[in-house]
């Protein structure tokens, strides 16, 4: 199933190709956008088998669907970054993602699509929709809490689980007496 194009009030969700590796690679060279998550900037050939993985749409196995979008803006439809959500148990929950490029960061644009995305998914029927986010990391947190996520006490290698389940008013996590 391909992805839908998206768009909110200043972005143009493009689905995923291999072809947007040779753009994205400048976009992902920053540093310090992997401050948080691991690793470095890919290289062009790393950028290019990675995305022929993601273009694929699903895991090997098939218990999940793979959902990827460049984020472009401007009369030029600029590459500023990309979104992803990891669709799984049967459709009811997703895991989603989100990297805006240094240059474009602070202006409100993480937020504005992780909003869209999350519409976005459910109107497919994702029910419970959660990110892992490290806990030092509060742009992140931010744009979470502004797309509707909240805090959990559940923590994954290092990373707190961010949740919002549809159909239920959010409520800030809890902690064990």
């Amino acid at each position: 199933m391909a992805d839908p194009e998206l768009t909110s009030d200043r972005l143009l969700f493009t689905p995923l190709s291999v072809a947007d590796a040779e753009e994205m690679v400048h976009v992902l060279s920053a540093k310090t956008l992997y401050t948080f998550t691991g690793g470095s900037p890919p290289t062009l050939d790393e950028l290019r088998a990675r995305y022929a993985r993601q273009a694929i749409g699903r895991s090997p196995d098939g218990s999940q669907e793979w959902r990827n979008w460049i984020l472009r803006t401007g009369p030029d439809a600029q590459a500023i970054g990309y979104v992803q959500a990891t669709i799984m148990d049967n459709g009811r929950r997703a895991e989603v993602a989100w990297v805006i490029g240094a240059p474009w960061q602070g202006q409100g644009y993480a937020s504005e699509a992780a909003t869209a995305l999350i519409a976005w998914l459910r109107t497919t029927g994702v029910t419970t929709v959660q990110a892992h986010i490290h806990p030092a990391h509060t742009a992140s947190a931010t744009v979470a809490r502004n797309a509707g996520l909240l805090p959990t006490v559940q923590f994954d290698d290092g990373e707190q689980l961010w949740q919002h389940s549809f159909g239920q008013t959010p409520r800030p996590p809890t902690r064990p007496h």
